[in-house]
């Protein structure tokens, strides 16, 4: 067993945590240990680890000691990971990303963390998990029930992924409006799809509210455990994961994340984390020009998926994010195109807007700082439609 001891976390803020890895040469395995005034933790390393000299490696190369990181055109290579029981347990640990070519010079570090990565190709695989398996351990939801939600896809993948493992049958309340791919998604994992019909094909202010209305009446008269994206706070509980491993990963501090607001359960659990961890990281919400419903308390017309609900979310509070901007659709969408063909992140609009909401940060915070955001979902969700035509 060997012991590397790191010194104090620069995320944490303070030289009064202390940090070691005890590993397993032979496994590859091994524990961190966070010492401080207050407590001793012990939680599991990741599973990645340097096949070449079988010593745990990170490869972003933080809070390894001297003389043991690896070189820089090393990092992504020689990577094994264990056999896994289940599908579920590949969800999270995603990698996190340096834009080079779309950043402008003079601006500060952006960095993504790559959440399509996750099964089903979105980051609400955490969510979904995060609440199902609350629901199991209060016994609300047990062996012969069905469970209901009102989604535009990704939700409904997710939870569509996550019950077929369990053995839930799922009712998906959802629309026209949203990418038939996503749609199709759910129907493969099993997921019994209802149609809310839009107007025009937009995500317009009344058509949540109205796929809501419908999933209350479907779990009050057949019994199914309503999972309820928009108020239920396990869903925090699965976003919290993302700074975890984002304050493993990236060896700088992280002044700025931004990220678009839709049920609000990833900005609240990533904002509420980041605080409990001491960290000073400014947290920026990010929601459709056209419907500035954080900003301005009015809404609007867009087609922007997973965002811009049409009302305040519930989960969301106002200490939750530092200040808005409304990002315009055109430049999402425009963002997204880029993106696959210059940076090699293909990823959907809501993306595009994190990355568009990234750059005007890193302008101005300037050379030195962090940004920091999440690539939601997989551009081939996204190519029915006409994202990636033009």
């Amino acid at each position: 067993m060997e012991t590397w001891r790191h010194g104090c976390d620069s995320q944490l803020g303070g030289a009064s945590r202390t940090r070691e890895t005890r590993a397993s040469p032979t496994s590859g395995l091994g524990t961190t240990v966070c010492y401080d005034a207050k407590e001793t933790r012990v939680k599991p390393t990741s599973w990645i680890f340097n096949i070449d000299v079988l010593k745990p490696w990170n490869p972003t190369c933080q809070g390894m000691p001297p003389g043991k990181r690896a070189p820089r055109d090393r990092v992504g290579k020689g990577i094994v990971m264990p056999v896994l029981d289940s599908t579920l347990d590949v969800i999270g640990h995603t990698p996190v990303v340096r834009l080079r070519r779309v950043v402008p010079d003079g601006s500060a570090s952006v960095l993504v963390k790559l959440e399509y990565l996750n099964p089903t190709g979105s980051y609400k695989d955490r969510m979904a998990r995060a609440i199902i398996e609350g629901a199991e351990r209060r016994g609300n939801l047990r062996p012969g029930m069905s469970a209901v939600e009102c989604t535009g896809g990704s939700t409904g993948s997710s939870l569509a992924f996550v019950c077929a493992q369990k053995g839930y049958p799922l009712r998906i309340v959802t629309s026209d409006a949203f990418a038939p791919e996503k749609l199709r998604t759910i129907a493969a994992f099993g997921g019994d799809l209802m149609i809310e019909p839009s107007i025009g094909g937009q995500i317009t202010p009344d058509l949540i509210p109205r796929m809501i209305e419908r999933a209350r009446r479907i779990a009050e008269e057949d019994g199914a455990y309503p999972t309820d994206q928009f108020h239920n706070e396990d869903a925090l509980i699965g976003y919290r994961e993302i700074v975890t491993e984002l304050l493993q990963q990236v060896d700088t501090p992280i002044d700025a994340f931004c990220g678009g607001v839709g049920t609000g359960g990833m900005l609240a659990g990533i904002s509420r984390a980041f605080r409990e961890r001491g960290a000073t990281t400014e947290v920026v919400a990010l929601e459709p020009a056209s419907s500035p419903t954080l900003s301005e308390g009015r809404t609007g017309s867009h087609h922007i998926e997973g965002v811009g609900i049409g009302f305040v979310p519930p989960l969301v509070h106002d200490d939750d994010y530092a200040r808005v901007r409304g990002i315009e659709e055109e430049e999402a969408r425009a963002m997204a195109r880029r993106l696959a063909r210059e940076e090699g992140v293909f990823a959907g609009t809501s993306s595009g807007m994190n990355v568009v909401g990234a750059l005007r940060l890193a302008k101005e915070l300037g050379p030195g700082k962090t940004v920091v955001t999440v690539a939601v979902d997989f551009g081939l969700k996204y190519l029915a439609g006409d994202l990636f035509s033009a």
